[in-house]
């Protein structure tokens, strides 16, 4: 049977040390199997990790120093609550992560990540109604998201 699964190239050989953040920072995260992928005995190509980030099986590759994340890929990380957006926004844009806008933000391995709470999801509905649209226009406002001024968007005030 077929599977799909995430495949990310980091490039400073930092494969496994992400796959250790996530399994450490995120619930349902576990690193599953580390090794170094070889052509001949004695000549290591690259370190590999295997490891789920959520639940999500993801495979990382030491892949050298001219390859490099960008925002073309991100993890989508649903939470509940305004708590649980500080602390993952907190978690995710420390040690040389970096906050961006409409609750992006970059790790510090370069992975993106939206960190979006349910109520985003919720509020913004299908974006048809004019709740659903103030709701939208004030999310684009935002760097990491803010649950009061989404409910407060959606309530027309």
């Amino acid at each position: 049977m077929a599977s799909v699964r995430t495949h990310l190239w980091f490039g400073n050989d930092q494969a496994v040390e992400a796959a250790n953040f996530y399994a450490d920072n995120i619930p349902s995260s576990a690193v599953t199997r580390v090794f170094t992928a070889r052509t001949e005995p004695d000549k290591p190509i690259a370190e590999v990790v295997e490891f789920t980030v959520a639940g999500h099986e993801v495979i990382g590759l030491n892949a050298g120093p001219e390859f490099h994340l960008n925002e073309a890929f991100s993890f989508y990380l649903r939470v509940d609550g305004q708590d649980e957006v500080d602390q993952f926004w907190e978690i995710l844009t420390a040690d040389g992560g970096e906050p961006g806008p409409c609750g992006w933000c970059k790790d510090k391995f370069g992975v993106s990540w939206q960190v979006i709470p349910r109520e985003l999801e919720e509020l913004s509905g299908d974006y048809t109604s004019a709740a659903n649209q103030r709701v939208c226009q004030a999310m684009l406002t935002m760097g990491k998201i803010d649950v009061a001024e989404l409910r407060a968007a959606y309530d027309g005030g």
